[in-house]
């Protein structure tokens, strides 16, 4: 392959990918998909994104305008798709297959699927049809897209990140439990967002009892600019309340929104709720079992809105992808209460490590997302 072609490969690979995050707020369980059709002369003849599980996948999109662009469709074009087409029959037909019946003469993808249900069937059926295939263009940037898809599919348990709003010195709320506000609205903005692209919202029982929150996306303050469907997709929430103590007069439990308790009780008492029984560690529900559970249910992405106690176990039985903290510039003092709870340390070496993957600034505030070291998982014990 040519210099040339490998330039334009990604060019095109780029504007697919700027599609499929057109949808990042709505496609859930399914993954984020953009695809763009090019004809022999490099033109673009069409271009779509998944929008909603259920609804038509990005290439039957693409394959759709090209055929309206020119009276040969997608015949002897190019399809660029950061996923690889499916190949089998879900709610809507393989892709793979729909690809093959528009005539196209390649297909460059930028990675494979992950889902063993497709991975790598998508491709050998496309070479059959006698397409050219080129893969792992932009794999990277596609994989970016998805995360909790592919941890999904990999390992059977959704992608976490445990969001904290701290001051400078580490403290999440005054001695008071008083913690509004400590950031500003662009963080509150920014909090909202990731809301709307997560499947769950889980918090703790002390934190439904403290704050009596919705944990829904507030749509005003995310302030959307191009929200592909009529309505927001709300996530679910799931509270962590190991013995079912908390009455259902909350907030979270009254709006029509579905909300699951994560509890140890043998058997709760399904007629008040939605439950998630789990085994109990140390005299709490299992995470790990949860996290499997939220897996099982097709969660691929939690956002955990928690206070220190659920925060610091979920981040030391090394449950936790991306730890994401808004700094706001205040002092609350030492007495003020501290973000996470972990174990009295006694040595340097049984600390967390976390490696910095982005800082900047948001309003007033500094965003700083973590990822803990792998190798703290050696500690852990399931």
């Amino acid at each position: 392959m040519n210099h040339d072609t490998v330039k334009i490969d990604y060019s095109w690979m780029a504007k697919a990918i700027q599609l499929a995050q057109k949808g990042r707020f709505t496609t859930s369980p399914n993954p984020r998909v953009g695809c763009v059709i090019v004809d022999q002369s490099n033109q673009l003849i069409g271009q779509g994104y998944h929008i909603q599980a259920g609804t038509p996948h990005a290439e039957v999109h693409a394959l759709r305008q090209a055929a309206k662009a020119r009276s040969e469709g997608a015949k002897g074009a190019t399809a660029y798709v950061t996923l690889e087409p499916c190949s089998h029959f879900g709610r809507t037909p393989p892709c793979a297959k729909a690809l093959i019946e528009g005539q196209v003469a390649r297909v460059v993808i930028a990675m494979t699927d992950p889902n063993p249900n497709v991975c790598g069937k998508g491709i050998a059926m496309l070479q059959a049809a006698g397409i050219e295939v080129v893969s792992d263009v932009m794999a990277a940037e596609a994989a970016a897209l998805n995360p909790g898809f592919t941890k999904r599919m990999l390992t059977g348990k959704p992608f976490v990140r445990v969001k904290l709003g701290i001051s400078v010195d580490g403290k999440i709320a005054l001695q008071n439990g008083v913690s509004q506000w400590i950031t500003g609205p662009e963080a509150r903005r920014d909090v909202q967002r990731y809301r709307a692209q997560s499947c769950v919202v889980l918090t703790g029982s002390g934190t439904v009892t403290a704050d009596n929150p919705s944990l829904l996306v507030r749509e005003q303050e995310a302030n959307f600019e191009d929200y592909p469907i009529e309505h927001i997709r709300q996530p679910a929430r799931v509270v962590v309340d190991s013995k079912s103590t908390l009455s259902r007069d909350f907030n979270l439990f009254n709006d029509g929104h579905v909300t699951f308790t994560a509890t140890s009780q043998a058997h709760p008492d399904t007629s008040t709720g939605h439950y998630i029984p789990l085994k109990e560690k140390n005299g709490k529900v299992d995470l790990h079992e949860l996290m499997s559970a939220l897996g099982d249910k097709q969660y691929n992405e939690v956002w955990v809105e928690a206070g220190p106690g659920l925060a610091g176990a979920l981040l030391h039985e090394g449950l936790v992808d991306e730890l994401i903290c808004y700094q706001a510039p205040k002092l609350l003092g030492d007495k003020g209460i501290s973000m996470v709870n972990l174990p009295a340390f006694t040595a340097l070496n049984q600390s967390i490590s976390l490696s910095l993957i982005e800082n900047r600034q948001v309003g007033n505030d500094i965003k700083l997302i973590f990822r803990p070291d792998v190798s703290n998982t050696c500690r852990y014990g399931d």
